[in-house]
């Protein structure tokens, strides 16, 4: 079903709600389906929220890090004698200050603390000071004395598989190839396509920062803006040479997150430095360090050929999809299977023939970032089938919706759609929905062509296009993950408390927290406590999981308290509690024998309880790529109208349409935040967003070399429809809102870039020179 409400447009210039209600106004709603405000919204709009950079303690010290200025290079010596020796510093270490062998990684155990004999990347990681003043460690991180062999860095990831191995573990990190139908089958209509994604960076809000403090028994407490806490907390204590009891990690002050907020490379250094001088040590990264770092999207080159029969129907894919790691595995292999499962797009597809690889070499790591793998191939995939249709002749939409998924249709990793999967029902609606008005070509209008307030461009240069995607993510974990969480909650003189180590990354989590609460126990004031490894693990926070594992934890642990408060009732009364109902602070009978309040039942008693949440298994894709990986999937489709100036090639995103599979409407003010966030870094990834290297080396590290979307870059963003069709096996029957539209978006822009130039357009982000197009007569 749908709801009236999606149907209802929302816009990027949309009136912020007041600070709160007029006097002798109706209370907020409560509840799941609610616009509860953020408990932390005031604070951070004022300024006053503590963010990790803000941290403090008495007798603090400051952290430097030193990076290699080159991408790969044999170390021949390190000398600290000098850094060491400068008034103020208290500490230099080095990869021999780690037991071990010093390596850790989220996924794969490959990357080391500090360089030891090879650097492998720009900016990694030698050495760390730590000093009484931030600039005094700077400069003795400047004074190590550090003495190389340059190597020729490989940076071509198709190089990589015949040069020489760079890492221990090889170069070739994973290799998937998918076989699914009949390898012999050739459709009448075939079209190929050579794609090229770039280098998308997370751009957090805030740089990476943290504070260390040793601890009595000789352990350490890290408090840093992590998103995964638990994992965190094990491999730096691993690199410490500590049991994990010994390490603490309190998440602090997260300003949001698009992929791994804190790359343990920074949590690491901090904690050494701290042990060694027994004194808590703050590290306050720059941008520049930021950039050098921590991971980024993988760059990836995609061939595609599509074989259709004459009327449009997809017939078979083959694609290679080649993914450039960087000099690390990271999350390499999990976004190479999402890649190549999703390599066909919400489609129909009888023949599939998928060959993906990740590879590591010289370039910049890079890891999670919201979407990975699914962003990429959409782009090539969208970019085919409005190849298809040009060839065939078909109205690129009528041709999508020939060939849309539906539930009960099955993957090319032979899985079958389970979910609700209302693809055709999206793109309708895109289709339907009014197109925006064609700007003037007076002088007074100038501000709306290409290029912003006072652009170079002519009007009469200026060509309008419309474009179309469909893109499909998948939530929680893939291939045989485990995904559990655990949840607390404590009901207390009217006042809930909610325990989960789940962290708040600007998704919303702790807004839904109170709001299950709200709705299963009748109580308005919930807390939800800070995060740290001392509670249960709830794991990290990606690909909506924590709304679904976790919400789903604290839903049953607060059912569980709500059967305590209304046993006794039920006993007193001669009922079951299936007959008794919580609302609006008020507990009654189905009959209306009974009508008290919930602080009335409670009696002054404290109830808690506590509750897992563990979906049902996947498992890993086989040696065809064939297998149930996924849990579950969200759809999302995404029309984008562009004004193009066919002769500068700048490109002014004029509106972005979205229709979504969102499974169940939490929280309506919210979603549509995330929806619209997610369009604007779809936009950047389209037009903007490239970190750029030259053999290895990072290009302008900063936010004036690295182009992110800014208000003035915002299009009106419109929510078309969003579908509330349940998926049964999920909490709430909720999907993950932010990912779909950052999948979709980069493909719709491109497309209706194609549109208006009759260009390929088959790299992202844009450069001018691909849109540049002959004019029209």
């Amino acid at each position: 079903m749908t709801s009236d409400a999606a149907t209802a447009t929302s816009t990027t210039r949309a009136t912020p709600p007041p600070e709160g209600p007029d006097p002798g106004q109706e209370p907020p709603a409560l509840g799941l389906g609610t616009s509860l405000p953020p408990a932390d919204a005031r604070a951070k709009t004022e300024g006053t929220f503590p963010y990790a950079a803000d941290l403090w303690a008495e007798g603090l010290l400051w952290a430097a890090v030193l990076r290699s200025p080159h991408p790969h290079a044999r170390i021949l010596s390190i000398d600290t004698a000098a850094a060491a020796g400068m008034p103020g510093v208290h500490a230099v270490v080095t990869h021999e200050d780690i037991p071990g062998d010093g390596s850790y990684g989220r996924r794969v155990v490959d990357r080391p603390v500090f360089a030891s004999e090879l650097v492998r990347h720009h900016g990694e990681a030698i050495a760390a000071v730590a000093a009484d003043h931030p600039d005094t460690a700077r400069l003795a991180a400047a004074a190590i004395a550090v003495e190389y062999e340059v190597l020729e860095p490989v940076t071509d990831p198709e190089k990589a598989f015949a040069a020489e191995p760079l890492h221990p573990d090889g170069n070739l990190i994973r290799h998937i190839p998918l076989r699914y139908g009949d390898p012999d089958t050739v459709g009448e209509v075939i079209v190929e396509g050579l794609y090229r994604i770039g280098r998308q960076d997370p751009a957090p809000i805030g740089a990476e920062a943290g504070l260390a403090v040793p601890r009595p028994d000789g352990g350490v407490e890290l408090y840093t803006a992590s998103t995964d806490p638990h994992t965190d907390r094990d491999l730096a204590a691993a690199c410490f040479g500590l049991d994990p009891e010994r390490v603490k990690i309190v998440v602090t002050g997260v300003p949001g997150a698009t992929g791994d907020r804190e790359d343990p490379g920074f949590q690491i250094p901090l904690g050494l430095l701290a042990l060694r001088t027994g004194c808590p040590v703050k590290l306050a990264a720059t941008r520049e360090e930021s950039f050098l770092g921590h991971a980024h999207r993988h760059p990836t080159l995609l061939r595609y050929r599509h074989h259709a029969d004459a009327e449009g129907r997809l017939v078979k894919v083959e694609a290679q999809i080649l993914l450039d790691a960087g000099a690390y595995a990271d999350s390499s292999s999990e976004s190479l299977a999402a890649a190549v499962a999703f390599a066909c797009g919400p489609y129909v597809v009888p023949h599939a023939f998928i060959e993906g690889w990740a590879v590591r070499t010289n370039n910049p790591p890079s890891g999670h970032v919201r979407g990975e793998g699914a962003m990429q191939v959409c782009a090539a995939y969208e970019g085919q089938m409005d190849k298809l249709a040009a060839k065939l002749g078909i109205d690129p939409v009528d041709l999508r919706l020939r060939n849309a998924l539906s539930t009960g249709d099955i993957l090319p990793t032979s899985q079958t759609v389970t979910c609700p999967a209302p693809v055709a029902e999206l793109l309708g609606a895109l289709r339907d929905f009014p197109l925006p008005t064609l700007p003037k070509d007076a002088p007074e209008d100038d501000w709306l062509l290409p290029g912003g307030p006072e652009g170079a461009g002519e009007p009469g240069a200026v060509r309008r296009g419309v474009g179309y995607a469909l893109g499909m993510v998948h939530m929680l974990g893939a291939e045989g993950a485990d995904e559990v969480s655990t949840a607390t909650v404590r009901v207390h003189d009217g006042v809930a408390t909610v325990i989960c180590a789940a962290v708040e990354t600007g998704q919303g989590f702790t807004t839904l927290a109170r709001q299950i609460v709200q709705e299963t126990l009748g109580v308005e004031e919930v807390h939800v406590a800070a995060v740290d490894t001392d509670q249960p693990p709830a794991g990290p926070a990606t690909h909506g999981r924590h709304t679904w594992v976790s919400g789903g934890a604290i839903e049953r642990a607060a059912k569980m308290v709500r059967t305590q408060l209304l046993q006794p009732l039920a006993h007193k009364f001669g009922m079951s509690t299936e007959l008794l109902q919580i609302a609006d602070g008020k507990i009654t009978s189905y009959d209306g024998v009974l009508s008290t309040t919930v602080s009335e039942a409670m009696d002054g008693k404290e109830l808690w309880a506590t509750a897992q949440c563990r979906p049902h298994p996947t498992e890993p894709l086989d040696e065809s790529g064939q297998g149930d990986a996924f849990v579950g999937l969200a759809f999302c489709a995404v029309r984008a109208v562009v004004d193009v100036d066919i002769e500068l090639g700048s490109v002014r995103v004029v509106e972005m349409a979205v229709a979504q599979d969102v499974g169940r409407i939490l929280n309506p003010s919210q979603l549509a935040t995330r929806i619209e966030a997610g369009v604007t870094l779809g936009i950047g990834a389209a037009l903007t967003e490239n970190l750029r290297t030259a053999r290895g080396v990072i290009r302008h590290p900063d936010l004036t070399g690295y182009a992110l979307p800014t208000t003035l870059d915002a299009p009106d963003i419109h929510i078309v429809k969003l579908v509330e069709e349940r998926d049964v096996v999920a909490p709430f029957g909720a999907k993950p809102a932010s990912a779909a539209p950052v999948v979709t978006s980069p493909a719709a822009v491109a497309s209706a870039v194609r549109a208006a130039t009759g260009r390929p357009v088959n790299r992202l982000p844009i450069r001018p020179q691909a849109a540049v197009a002959t004019p029209r007569p």
